[in-house]
């Protein structure tokens, strides 16, 4: 165990294995929805228009695309940018939150790596 998870599960600052829990499942909450590891991973390498992302995701239903995408910018993982034109164009890009789910993305992929 390196000295920071050492800190983390022994520390003061944690009241119960409870605070620890909760953080967890807040992490999980943001990755753990059907589409939403892949879009956070789509947008690494840039912003992107909604119909890219519903032709990356394989033409994932729009409602479904929609309702993740609102998700993750109200956990303000993602901005929306709205583009006047006709038809209007939408823009989506990570913010400094979601970029920093790479180091987690990059954990999990290491750990399914060697264990599965």
């Amino acid at each position: 165990m390196t000295s920071k998870e050492t800190e983390i599960f022994n520390s003061s600052k944690c009241e119960s294995n409870y605070e620890i829990e909760c953080y967890v499942e807040k992490t999980l909450d943001v990755l753990g929805g059907k589409w939403s590891y892949l879009i956070i991973k789509h947008l690494f390498s840039g912003t992107k228009r909604f119909g890219i992302l519903r032709k990356l995701l394989h033409n994932v239903n729009a409602r479904s695309l929609t309702n993740c995408l609102r998700n993750l910018e109200e956990q303000e993982v993602i901005n929306r940018k709205v583009i006047a034109t006709v038809p209007v164009t939408v823009e989506y890009s990570l913010t400094d939150k979601g970029r920093d789910l790479k180091k987690i993305i990059t954990s999990m992929y290491l750990w399914g790596e060697k264990w599965t």
